[in-house]
């Protein structure tokens, strides 16, 4: 069964090089732009796994994972934060968020893929 994933990221050109490294490696992908624009594409459709940004115009990555969360179909979709930030203030309230895992940018796709894998079960 293909496994979805949801890549939200403000960089358009980020959110390719996710896409491709993810379809590369057998990965259905949906993208949004915000979190305000992710949070409609949870209307019920089944992801295994979300990738977001933290810093994001309309709706940042923490508030959005936090909107996700209170949502029953996907309180326990996995969560990794793709970011610049790397504070451990601001990694302590990703995981109080329900955030599973922190990458920093800018990354190297095996590294994601890695993470992704581990989150992803079969």
């Amino acid at each position: 069964m293909e496994k979805n994933i949801l890549i939200v990221d403000d960089s358009f050109s980020l959110r390719q090089t996710i896409s491709a490294a993810l379809k590369s490696a057998g990965y259905h992908v949906e993208e949004a732009a915000d979190g305000k624009q992710a949070l409609a594409h949870l209307d019920g459709r089944k992801f295994n796994l979300v990738i977001s940004d933290l810093n994001m115009p309309h709706l940042d990555g923490l508030s959005f994972v936090r909107e996700m969360k209170q949502m029953p179909a996907y309180k326990f979709t996995p969560v990794i934060m793709l970011t610049t930030e790397s504070s451990e203030a601001r990694k302590q309230e990703g995981k109080a968020a329900g955030i599973r895992a922190w990458v920093h940018k800018p990354f190297q796709p095996p590294v994601l893929l890695d993470a992704v894998a581990k989150l992803i079960l079969p």
